[in-house]
């Protein structure tokens, strides 16, 4: 049941990044931003950990703000998956990724709070 709440929270931030951020767009059905809330969940539980482990030395000189880019990176590698399945999300540069990543932070963030699960969506933070 946890990991039905972290998709539907993933889906809803995702929705929500997609209607402030420009050069973020999805079009498609409910169903298909819930298969790519998914994916972001698996690349975030996977590719991510081992990202962050090579990049620790970047990450530390710059006090953690480089953890900004490894979640635009998420966010780029999921928009690419995405096209490769015709799932609909189409993530148009980096800048878009990275303010893309933000919203998606703050508000999985929010909405797992608001909810009370107990774990972050995507375990973005």
């Amino acid at each position: 049941m946890d990991r039905a709440l972290q998709i539907l929270i993933n889906a809803a931030a995702l929705y929500v990044a997609v209607l402030i951020v420009p050069n973020l767009e999805f079009t498609g059905e409910w169903w298909k931003l819930l298969l790519v809330a998914a994916i972001f969940g698996v690349v975030n539980t996977f590719v991510r950990p081992i990202l962050r482990i090579f990049t620790l030395p970047i990450t530390i000189m710059t006090l953690g703000l480089f953890l900004l880019v490894i979640n635009a990176l998420m966010l780029l590698l999921t928009g690419v998956i995405s096209n490769e399945l015709n799932l609909g999300l189409t993530v148009g540069d980096f800048l878009a990724a990275l303010l893309g990543s933000i919203v998606i932070s703050i508000v999985g963030m929010l909405l797992s709070t608001v909810i009370g699960s107990s774990r972050m969506a995507g375990r973005f933070l």
